[in-house]
């Protein structure tokens, strides 16, 4: 069902679009939490380590996913809040030629050069077997990841929250039966992670994208559309690109803070494996409510009603808070249970004390972050990239400057690269909030696509 974010509380439709998405990114997460746990549980110490290495070259892969997503849902969001159908349809044929292209590009590319980036962030001799086959079987189903993203973006700019949703549930369920059969049944190791995401990936992106099609055919509209315009895509780019640029650097700056705790040996990799799967999940999950303030933001300004935006700011800001403070207390208080999900005690201390020690240095900034991801939720469903992308990157310049100081020129080992986080978190929150409080989307209001080439 399509939702119109534009009339009634802004508190009621913000909740009521949001939570739904909330489950399905609980859910996505699901197969990186479950890849990790079965590797760590049932393969070993290594495995885990091995997956984790590969995890911040694969997030690249999937800021490219995202970053698309969020600018198909941005205008889309415009021109369905406009009721500009046939431009919509004009939007979503061009979205879907450009995506294929661009994700069978990025996949060649990865098989490429996997090899040579894992290299680049001093990846053990002892796990790089391993992390080198899970990333090349990941790499051969980026295509489904793309298609999903996308798909899942375009659903939310319609204002349907919930059939991504039951698409994720599935997938996710047999993600995980999947990860019992290939690694627990047939014994196939880290291979048998990968080989079950993809597999479960695959079957959730072409069952979504059956099902926008049959959505799209129930827009009845007598403007004429085309399969492809350059001029819209340049309006999909101008959001996209910038969003693609800044989960990338987030993505490249992991690489350099990668590099740094693989330079403390597997025991910390996989650690901080297990943590930042948390972490992870934690973060993307107040990054999904931004995504949603995102299209509830262009929904309202495409149909002029920009006094909705900063209701809907404070609704999400709510919201965030009673999400973010579960994983607060869980991170902070039950660290070690959080982090022995992936590791056994007995068998892998050094590593269960990483992780330990990373959650309780982060879990307590959660509000702080999910303050800057709704401000930066405004500032991009208004197009105003460039000071959402200004405060993204004093983020990141922060944290890869701060970790290599903390944990090498202050000596402080990897506890230093921990501490980054919270430094890097709290700054760029006050800039985010003073851009916010600056209201650039009245002057940066989503230009709404013209019908032609």
């Amino acid at each position: 069902m399509n939702t119109d974010l534009t009339e009634g509380s802004s508190r009621r439709v913000l909740w009521a679009f949001s939570i739904p998405m909330l489950l399905s990114v609980v859910f996505q997460q699901l197969y990186n939490i479950v890849d990790s746990v079965i590797a760590g549980r049932f393969i070993g110490e290594d495995a885990l380590a091995a997956v984790g290495a590969s995890y911040p070259i694969t997030m690249i892969y999937m800021a490219v996913a995202v970053g698309s997503s969020i600018g198909c849902a941005v205008v889309v969001s415009t021109l369905f809040g406009s009721r500009h159908y046939g431009r919509l349809k004009t939007a979503v044929c061009t979205i879907f030629f450009a995506s294929a292209g661009c994700s069978l590009l990025i996949s060649v590319s990865g098989l490429w050069q996997g090899d040579s980036m894992l290299r680049l962030i001093l990846t053990p001799d002892n796990i790089f077997r391993d992390a080198s086959l899970y990333l090349r079987i990941y790499t051969l189903g980026f295509v489904f990841l793309f298609l999903y993203n996308v798909c899942t973006g375009i659903f939310t700019a319609l204002g349907d929250s919930r059939t991504p949703l039951y698409f994720l549930i599935g997938s996710s369920l047999g993600n995980i039966a999947l990860d019992i059969f290939f690694v627990i049944a047939l014994k196939k190791g880290v291979a048998g992670v990968a080989w079950a995401t993809l597999l479960a990936q695959g079957a959730a992106s072409l069952l979504a994208l059956l099902s926008l099609l049959h959505r799209l055919a129930q827009l009845k509209t007598t403007e004429p559309y085309r399969i492809f315009s350059l001029h819209t895509l340049g309006r999909v780019a101008v959001v996209a690109i910038p969003s693609i640029l800044q989960h990338c650097f987030v993505s490249v700056g992991n690489l350099f803070i990668q590099s740094l705790v693989n330079s403390f040996g597997s025991a910390v990799i996989a650690g901080y494996s297990a943590a930042i799967k948390l972490n992870t999940f934690s973060v993307t999950c107040m990054t999904t409510l931004s995504n949603g303030l995102s299209s509830f933001t262009a929904q309202n300004l495409g149909a002029g009603k920009k006094e909705r935006v900063q209701e809907g700011f404070r609704a999400g800001v709510l919201l965030g808070a009673l999400v973010c403070v579960p994983f607060i207390l869980l991170y902070f208080f039950f660290s070690s249970f959080s982090a022995g999900l992936f590791l056994k005690a007995g068998e892998s201390p050094a590593a269960l004390q990483a992780s330990m020690t990373f959650l309780r240095t982060v879990a307590p900034f959660y509000i702080i972050v999910m303050v800057k991801v709704m401000c930066d939720g405004v500032l991009r469903g208004g197009s105003a990239m460039l000071y959402f992308m200004a405060t993204t990157f004093t983020d990141l310049l922060l944290r890869v400057l701060l970790a290599f100081l903390f944990a090498k020129g202050m000596r402080m080992g990897a506890a230093g690269i921990w501490l980054s986080w919270p430094f890097g978190w709290t700054l760029s929150t006050l800039l985010s909030y003073a851009f916010y409080r600056h209201k650039p989307w009245e002057k940066h209001t989503a230009e709404i696509p013209s019908q032609k080439e």
